[in-house]
């Protein structure tokens, strides 16, 4: 349920109403402020209630409506129709993910191999316009025996980077118990699709207060990725950006995965977080890359990653789906001239500084 509150409400009328809905009537309020107006959210056992009798508590309350999805927080009716905003610290400043923000882009490797091949990515990928760097230390993969990630050490790596070049840095925590050492280097923790409905790390990286991206799952419905979004905001923290990575179909010979482009206007419709859209792991092949990004692109994506490596043939995993810096570059001249099109050009001054 939420509380549409009048424009020009006083803020102590606002806490007061919040501190008796906490204290009287056993829920809890959250504020959420707009560009005119304030709402009032109301997380609890809300069905019981009576819209008249919560309206009846403050003639500032301008209207009170029910949140009809399963997803109460993550649902864009409970910022009434507003979108959020995720915001990034990097060395080089912060960086906006949101639908009003320019097209946030992230790139590098599927995994931290050694010092040179990290810093010579992330040295490529930043001066063809990229903000952050992507690298797994650790990697969830099918076979047990296929390479896992270098794991602490590739954490440092990414330290490394992160100081020679000003990048944020995005990588996966597996475990609750890597939580703490991967949130020293990471300025935005990756939960993988593997562990989109591992409830237990939702929880944890929600009671922590660096942002998430989480994936969705490889057979998750679009319901199923925003309950899961659902606990990491239910556990404290709303930085959440939403990452569609392409889903698995009846249809593997030609492509890794079904892109599902449709979900990032259907979630635009739905929720109020942030949309990255994964085209690597998406079609897991390199030549289809550049193509599906610029369609994320038009279909409305906030953000695109985008695996890179300066020897694909040589990677450790992943290297059928991953760019060529060069084929990098060609493919962010392509997106700036897209950008344009659709008023999402790129943060330049994140880009272009040293």
């Amino acid at each position: 349920m939420i509380l549409v509150m009048k424009q020009g409400t006083p803020p102590a009328v606002i806490d007061a109403l919040m501190a008796e809905l906490q204290q009287n009537w056993r829920l809890t309020p959250e504020k959420i402020v707009g560009q005119q107006k304030v709402v009032v959210g109301l997380v609890g056992d809300t069905a019981y209630l009576d819209p008249l009798q919560v309206q009846n508590l403050s003639p500032w309350i301008e209207q009170v409506l029910r949140v009809g999805q399963p997803f109460k927080r993550v649902s864009r009716e409970y910022r009434h129709g507003q979108a959020s905003e995720v915001v990034v610290s990097t060395p080089l400043g912060e960086v906006k993910f949101g639908e009003k923000h320019p097209l946030v882009v992230v790139a590098g490797p599927c995994s931290v191999e050694n010092e040179s091949m990290i810093l010579e990515t992330a040295r490529r990928v930043k001066a063809a316009g990229a903000q952050f760097l992507r690298g797994g230390a650790y990697k969830p993969r099918t076979s047990p025996y296929a390479f896992q990630g270098h794991g602490e050490s590739a954490l440092d790596l990414l330290g490394a980077a992160r100081e020679a070049t000003g990048l944020g840095v995005i990588t996966e925590v597996m475990d609750t118990a890597d939580l703490e050492k991967v949130a020293q280097v990471a300025d935005v923790l990756q939960v993988g699709a593997r562990n989109m409905q591992n409830f237990s790390l939702l929880k944890k990286v929600g009671a922590q207060p660096k942002p998430v991206l989480l994936k969705r799952g490889m057979a998750a419905t679009i319901e199923e990725w925003l309950m899961a979004a659902e606990y990491i905001l239910a556990a404290g923290n709303n930085q959440v950006i939403l990452c569609e990575r392409g889903i698995r179909s009846f249809d593997r010979q030609y492509a890794r995965n079904t892109l599902d482009l449709a979900a990032v206007p259907v979630v635009r419709s739905l929720t109020h977080l942030p949309i990255m859209v994964d085209p690597s792991h998406g079609t897991g092949r390199a030549e289809y890359v550049p193509a599906m990004a610029l369609a994320a692109l038009a279909a409305g994506t906030d953000s695109l990653m985008v695996e890179v490596h300066p020897d694909p043939g040589k990677a450790l995993s992943d290297g059928p789906q991953s760019l060529t810096p060069a084929e990098f570059d060609q493919l962010m001249g392509q997106l700036a001239s897209l950008t344009m099109v659709f008023d999402r050009r790129p943060q330049e001054t994140l880009a272009t500084s040293s």
